[in-house]
């Protein structure tokens, strides 16, 4: 049977002491793999958090952006429609430009037509009346070449956009609703009516 070895004191001491140390050293070494795990977890989170904030930056701008782009849209959408209106306004002063001028001669016009209707007996007065019909006539074509034009009327279904009543009556010979008489010529400029005509009205 083989003899045990006995240890001396300081070997014993020496032996608890690297026993110690070892453990020391353990220790240090799970200290720093916790700190450095920490460290990373750390690290990890600040990624995170700079990820989110650069996220969120990203989506405001995206954002942003398409607030700007539909504000853009809209005012061209604005400039599109004022550009539109000032044509058709330009359009349609050209087109009635002469409106006014118009409605100042239709009276001429009628009291021309009164005057025509006179019958006459001696030759000056004759000869007045074709020097008024000449001029009148005249009149009628150069209003013709801005684009007025004489409302039908007589033998027409009664149209209240182009007809003004001012009578009904019953004539034989006539439909209902049927204008029998002009008592003052409608007048239109182009597609507008300027006046309409005043007229009796078949019951």
């Amino acid at each position: 049977m083989a003899e045990e070895t006995k240890q001396t004191p300081e070997e014993q001491n020496g032996e608890a002491k690297n026993t110690e140390q070892t453990e020391e050293k353990v220790d240090d070494v799970q200290e720093e793999t916790k700190n450095d795990d920490c460290k990373k977890d750390a690290n990890e989170e600040k990624r995170v958090e700079e990820k989110s904030e650069e996220q969120l930056k990203i989506e405001q701008l995206e954002k942003e952006k398409e607030e700007l782009h539909n504000r853009l849209l809209r005012v061209y959408a604005d400039y599109d429609n004022f550009r539109r209106r000032t044509r058709e306004e330009k359009e349609r002063d050209a087109k009635y430009r002469a409106q006014s001028l118009v409605e100042d001669i239709l009276p001429v016009l009628d009291n021309f037509e009164r005057a025509l209707t006179v019958q006459t007996t001696n030759e000056e007065s004759k000869s007045i009346l074709q020097g008024m019909e000449m001029v009148y006539r005249q009149l009628l074509e150069a209003l013709k070449k801005e684009g007025v034009s004489v409302i039908e009327a007589v033998g027409k279904p009664f149209d209240p956009n182009y007809h003004e009543a001012v009578m009904q009556v019953n004539e034989e010979g006539y439909e209902s609703n049927i204008v029998v008489e002009e008592l003052q010529k409608g007048y239109m400029l182009k597609d507008r009516v300027i006046r309409p005509s005043m007229v009796k009205v078949n019951s």
